[in-house]
């Protein structure tokens, strides 16, 4: 485990023993939700009427291969469901395939409502809260040919969709997120991974081929995840406030945010212009959009480091991941702790975790993070629930199957669930509220 900072951060502050008001052996407020998290593209297979389904199709397309059946979320979420229950979560964040309950605008299926109630219900027989998200990625295809995520219809349409979901849905959970971060675009282009211009679409043979397929052209071909734009922050901003409107209209009292990917910033020499310019772009300007909302959602894997000329390797001698990332569990600390300043507002770890196929890491990530979320709400600040990224191992969007982040391990040629000792090490501590954290 890491215990040094390169470039002269300070270390992880120890989880304390002692919280007046609130435990002598955990700082976790009673009614804490411990969970782990999915989103539907990525585990529940065969959504071939999404935007992304279709980009691993098309010739020359940058993912590396396709979803296919994933895990097979969609037919085994029973059984899935019970197993995180065994473990001792008390939550389950997962996301709404929009495409299967909207496959043609205006035209909702009741199948796929049905469905989403019983993965409901099954929550609720197993003594795990919902988490909902009504957007995570993926978006009908028809929404992408008109436009997707920059047509100045969208917020209309994706209301329409959240109010009907309430609607037919609302009366078995009471938080919602209503889009998956929407900010993460942003920080993919600081590492010139996506487009943050229209025009720039051209000549990519995703986009190409995903607009033949569509009778449109590659500049509109504008899906949630990669989409940098300044039109694209705009209307996923209008979207949301529009989702926020609809659910409300519908059930007042339900707790609704989005969830954002913020990174813990941090400068190597000579970057600190860059690190404010990016903090202000990725994480300050969307917290600042999450004023007046119920809670916000926060999602961080590690640190991001920048020079003045962007990012930076990690040093040598530091603790990576099978990825080549350096392996930073303090950060999810640093993010809350900023959200807490800008805000004053209730917060939901919605996403942390780590890619490793070395589940030893993981154990110690997972520990030294979760103690840094317990310092932050020993200092004050009102953090509601920690979901562990991810349930399983799953379908990692242009990565496809290689990454590991899961703490069950699945077998895709078997479809056969194998909990890895992570997933003992967190129900453990869900089981305690983190009690168990106490003296390391």
């Amino acid at each position: 485990m890491i215990d040094t900072d390169p470039f002269a951060t300070s270390s992880a502050p120890s989880l304390p023993l002692s919280v007046p008001g609130i435990s002598s052996a955990t700082p976790f407020p009673e009614g804490f939700l411990w969970g782990a998290a999915t989103a539907s593209h990525q585990v529940e297979g065969g959504n071939t009427n999404n935007d992304v389904w279709l980009y691993e199709h098309v010739p020359g397309t940058m993912y590396t291969e396709s979803s296919g059946d994933a895990c097979d979320h969609f037919t085994r979420y029973r059984q899935d469901i019970a197993l995180l229950a065994s473990l001792g979560l008390n939550a389950y964040r997962f996301s709404l395939e929009w495409s299967r309950i909207e496959p043609a605008p205006g035209e909702f299926s009741a199948v796929a409502v049905e469905h989403y109630r019983d993965v409901l219900r099954a929550c609720h027989e197993h003594g795990l809260t919902p988490l909902v998200t009504y957007h995570h990625f993926t978006s009908p295809q028809w929404l992408i040919a008109r436009g997707g995520w920059e047509d100045t219809g969208t917020p209309a349409l994706f209301a329409r969709y959240c109010r009907h979901v309430t609607e037919e849905l609302g009366d078995l959970f009471d938080i919602v997120c209503t889009m998956n971060e929407p900010n993460l675009a942003v920080l993919l282009a600081e590492m010139g991974m996506c487009e943050t211009e229209p025009s720039q679409r051209l000549g990519n043979p995703t986009w190409e081929g995903a607009a033949a397929a569509l009778g449109t052209t590659p500049d509109r071909v504008a899906g949630f995840q990669l989409s940098a734009t300044k039109e694209a922050y705009e209307v996923k901003l209008a979207a949301h406030r529009a989702a926020v409107e609809a659910i409300k209209a519908v059930r007042p009292a339900m707790q609704v945010g989005w969830t954002l990917a913020n990174s813990d910033f941090h400068a190597a020499p000579g970057g600190e212009e860059q690190v404010a310019r990016v903090t202000e772009e990725n994480n300050l300007r969307y917290l600042r959009a999450s004023q007046g909302d119920d809670f916000v959602g926060l999602q961080t894997y590690n640190r991001t480091v920048l020079g003045p000329e962007g990012p930076v390797p990690p040093e040598p001698g530091a603790t990576l991941n099978q990825g080549g990332e350096e392996i930073w569990p303090w950060a999810v600390g640093a993010v809350v702790r900023q959200a807490w300043d800008a805000l004053q507002m209730p917060i939901y770890v919605t996403e942390n975790g780590l890619n490793t196929e070395d589940d030893t890491q993981r154990v110690d990530f997972l520990r030294t993070a979760i103690g840094e979320v317990g310092s932050a709400i020993a200092e004050g600040v009102d953090v509601r629930g920690y979901m562990c990224w991810s349930a399983m191992d799953n379908f990692e969007w242009v990565l496809g199957y290689g990454p590991r982040f899961g703490i069950i391990a699945v077998d895709r040629s078997t479809q056969e669930r194998t909990p890895k000792p992570s997933a003992y090490v967190l129900g453990e501590i869900a089981r305690t509220n983190g009690a168990c954290l106490g003296g390391d």
